[in-house]
Order: structure tokens, then sequence, then C-alpha cells
């Protein structure tokens, strides 16, 4: 069996399973936080309503009517049944760390580390990572916290300058593909520990308090909501990183960590809007329109940060005799190690995402996908395992010029 490679069939089916059930979590507590936001905007004071209520929504869904009060401290009386808002995210958080270890750290040497950034040893980058994810943690919660805490607009430049300096200092540590996966476990991580560290807690002690019959601290609710309003603001960062891992042109790019900027700017625009509309007040079209410009702005600086103009340049140089031969005989010596229908690499059960280069035919079908891996972007070979040197890539580059593969080279 092991000549079949059953553990890597294992591993594969394993990592497809938390994936999955990621994605489930994910989507559970993503909706479980969008629904409170909208509810907690949408929220109207009236005369009438009970003592410590702050306000109320009805609204309609699946044939029947739901009547929404909201307490800000909480009511005079506990009730006997009481639904808790937490499980989403601690299940969303563990499976992707659960993926995190998975696929990155126990391939550190293919998808953490670089050679070219820093040389490291798997250990080292796995413990940089981890250090990366309790440190991010504790700056942002230091953050709330100071003075700096009280004034939204101070701790939104605040929090958004500390984001965007460490994804550029884990682009000097990991690899593109790491240093974009690294922002998301960590962005994940503050959303998580701000419902396990201060959200959840803070309500157990209002209850706690109504149990004994003490008055709750006002600040305990305030403090939820400024960080429930945060991990809302950040959520759709975090989709785009998901997202993003499939696309080189985004994580291993130069200014990749400039883009990721763009994306924060976005997401909190997008949310911006949304949150606008849900308070009732008139809707912030603008929002909408730079967005649109951040997109063009993303567009610009993937371009920027790809090797097409500076291989183009040298591309040019190359006489086009012999181009097929000779890229050819760069992707049966970096690349088939892997893209085989039995790979030689260890660990691996057939070829990755189905793509062979095997065959003169194939890697003449599969022009597209080298361009943009290992041509426009660096992201394969990952971690460059199989040493493909950048005169090499030229030649990939020759190839594909006189070879005319759109969108690649002129």
């Amino acid at each position: 069996m092991d000549a079949l490679g059953l553990g890597p069939f294992l591993i594969g089916w394993l990592e497809l399973a938390v994936r999955w059930f990621h994605v489930i979590a994910g989507i559970a507590w993503i909706g479980s936080s969008f629904y409170f936001i909208a509810l907690d905007f949408s929220l109207k004071k009236r005369d009438g309503l009970p003592d410590q209520a702050y306000g109320e929504a009805w609204q309609v869904h699946g044939g029947g009517f739901y009547h929404m009060v909201k307490y800000l401290v909480a009511p005079a009386r506990m009730p006997d049944e009481l639904t808790w808002f937490k499980w989403e995210s601690y299940a969303t958080w563990f499976s992707g760390f659960a993926l995190l270890v998975l696929v990155y750290y126990f391939n550190a040497s293919l998808y953490l580390i670089d050679p070219n950034v820093v040389i490291l040893s798997p250990v080292m980058a796995i413990t940089y990572s981890l250090i990366g994810l309790a440190s991010g943690w504790l700056v942002y919660d230091l953050l709330c916290r100071s003075p700096l805490g009280s004034s939204v607009w101070g701790l939104g430049l605040g929090g958004f300058v500390g984001l965007v300096g460490a994804s550029y200092g884990y682009t000097l540590l990991f690899s593109g593909r790491g240093a974009m996966m690294q922002m998301g476990a960590l962005i994940g991580t503050i959303m998580a520990a701000n419902v396990f560290m201060v959200i959840i807690p803070g309500q157990t002690r209002v209850v706690a308090d109504l149990i004994a019959g003490r008055r709750p601290d006002p600040g305990i609710g305030a403090r939820a909501k400024q960080r429930s309003l945060h991990n809302n603001y950040l959520t759709l960062p975090v989709v785009f990183i998901m997202i993003a891992n499939h696309y080189p042109m985004m994580f291993a790019n130069r200014l990749n960590w400039a883009i990721l900027a763009v994306v924060l700017i976005m997401g909190a625009l997008i949310r911006h809007f949304f949150n606008t509309r849900h308070q009732g007040q008139p809707s912030p079209w603008w929002t909408l329109g730079a967005s649109g410009a951040g997109a063009i702005v993303i567009v610009f600086l993937s371009w920027q940060g790809s090797n097409l103009a500076q291989l183009e340049q040298r591309a040019a140089s190359f006489p086009p005799v012999e181009a097929q031969a000779l890229a050819h005989a760069v992707i049966e010596t970096r690349c088939v190690v892997c893209h085989a229908a039995q790979p030689v690499w260890a660990d691996l059960s057939g070829p990755p995402k189905g793509t062979r280069f095997d065959d003169p035919t194939l890697i003449e079908s599969h022009r597209q996908k080298i361009a943009d891996w290992a041509v426009a972007t660096h992201a394969m070979p990952p971690g460059n395992v199989t040493d493909i040197s950048d005169e090499e890539r030229v030649i990939l580059a020759n190839w594909l010029r006189n070879s005319k593969v759109e969108g690649v080279m002129p």
C-alpha cells in the first residue's frame, strides 16, 4: 500500500475534511456576525419598551414574524433559556489552525519557507509563525485597552497600520504564500480571541451579576460591541486571503503586502456601506465607487509586483530558435518531479491539481498555468525546492513569448 501512496492519499482526504469543516464553521460565524450587526443597527427606540430595553426590531422570515428587543446591559431577570453564540467562532479557529498545521507546518519547506527570502529550518519557521500569532493578538488587545481605544478613528488607523506592518514584516520572513496565509491566521486569531477573551467572558460576568443580584457594569457591553464591530469589519479581508491562496498574482507577488493593505480598506468600505443602510441612513454609494477604484489599484499592484516587465525585456533578447525544446527541458528537469502520473517527490500520491507535464502535449496544453505560476510569479516550484534558476525562468518566458500566451507576454 505504501507504494501506492496510501499515507499521502489519507492525508489529502484529511485536509479536505478539515477544509470543508472550516468553511462550514466560517459560514456559520460570518452569518451570525453579519446578522447581529445588521440587527443591532436596525434597532429603533419607542415608548413603551420594557425597562432597560435599548430598542426593538420587527422582522419577517420563513412565513412568520419576529419581534427582537435588545437590552443594553441586561434584563431585570434572566430568562429560563439563553442561546450563546460562541461555538461558531471557536470551531472556525480550531479548524483553521488545524489546516495551518496540516498544510503549512507539515510542509513548511514547501509552503512556508522561501530560501530566497530567508533560510530557515522548518522548526524555526513554525516557531516564528506561532510567535507572530500570539504577539499580534497581544498588541491588538493592548491597543484596544489603551487610551487610543476610546477613539474610533484613532484605533482604526492604529490597527490598520499594525496589520500592514505585520504583513510587510512577514514578507521578509516567509514565502509569499506563507506570508499571506500567516496574515489570514493572524486576523482570524484576533477575531476568535475577541470572542473567547473579551465578548464571552464579559457576557458571562453579566449573567453572574444578574444571578447574584448585582448591577452589571455597562462598560462590559460597550467593550463587547467594539470587538464585535471589529470582527465585522475584518471578515471580508479574511475571506479574500482564503481565496487569494489560489491565485499566484496575489500571494506570489513582491507587493502582496500592499495588495492586502488595499483589501483591508475595501473590506471596511463595503461593510460601512451595508452597516449604514442597516441603520436606515442614506446609502453611502461613494464607498462602492471607492472599492471599485481599490480593485483597479490591486490589479495595478499585482502587475507592478510581478516579474513580467523584467522577464519580457530579457526574453526579447533570446532567439526564438529551439525555444520550445529548451523550455521543455527546463520543465522536465524542474517540474516533472511532482507533475507526473507517478510523482517522484515524497508525500505526493498524484500530480498536484491533476496537472501533468510528463508528456510534451500536456506541457503545451498547460502553457497558461506555467505562465501564471512559474513565470509571471515564482509560486512554482513552491519554496523553489527544485532550484529553478532565473535564467531558466527567462527560457520559459522566451518560449511563452514566442508561443504568444495571451495575457502573459506581449
